[in-house]
């Protein structure tokens, strides 16, 4: 594992270069991925519908499902109940994104040119559910308990999304950073012996973590803004 994010090509689109890096590759093989996953569910959804009764799968997702779901209503609260299709998938993207250093790729999250985009979608979020929900108390919010404050609250509304992407992509990228001292640095079997643990600790506890983190801040932050 590189600390420093590979560049693999570039694409020149109207005097425009794009790069395509590291972060972008993993982004798409995870995204490839969990469309598989989706498509193979939803057709197997047609035979367990047939069968009448719940399979060891079946069971699992809806599990996963129910359970997040009920940390959903208990943060956001029921009136944006529509978005947690949405969290979800976002929950389990962000998971498995900083878990593939497990098999020696580089966390797209460890990118903070992919962790602010994120944090921007759930702060366009906050701002939907303000102004929909309660748009006069939302609105008054900016400016109180003075006007004199609105730079203040505006300000501390525009540092949800840095302090967001900043967390996840701060904690990421201190694992990877120990990672590639620890495989660049140290002997061989030193490398071996604690890579194993290493791992387990910085891609896989932590990595599921900071996703559960960053969903929770975010379901938080509507729920607030949706005052339910």
């Amino acid at each position: 594992m590189d600390f420093a994010i590979r560049i693999f090509g570039e694409i020149n689109i109207g005097g425009i270069t794009i790069y395509i890096t590291e972060t972008m590759t993993t982004t798409w093989l995870i995204m490839a991925l969990l469309i598989g996953f989706a498509i193979v569910v939803r057709i197997k959804s047609n035979k367990w519908n047939a069968l009448g009764k719940p399979t060891g799968l079946q069971n699992f997702l809806e599990l996963c499902i129910g359970g997040f779901e009920n940390l959903f209503k208990s943060n956001a609260g029921e009136k944006v109940g529509y978005l947690s299709s949405w969290f979800f998938s976002l929950f389990v993207f962000i998971m498995l994104a900083n878990m593939v250093g497990v098999v020696g790729l580089r966390p797209p999250t460890a990118d903070w040119g992919l962790t602010f985009p994120l944090a921007v979608s759930s702060f366009m979020l906050f701002q939907f559910a303000g102004f929909r929900y309660r748009p006069k108390e939302y609105a008054k919010s900016f400016f109180a308990p003075s006007p004199i404050f609105f730079p203040l609250n505006l300000m501390g509304e525009l540092a949800r999304p840095i302090a967001l992407s900043f967390r996840l992509f701060g904690n990421i990228v201190g694992g990877v950073v120990l990672m590639s001292l620890l495989y660049g640095l140290a002997p061989i079997v030193l490398s071996i012996l604690l890579g194993g643990f290493l791992h387990i600790y910085f891609d896989i506890a932590v990595g599921i973590l900071q996703a559960f983190i960053f969903i929770v801040l975010s379901l938080t932050f509507i729920g607030i803004a949706a005052g339910d």
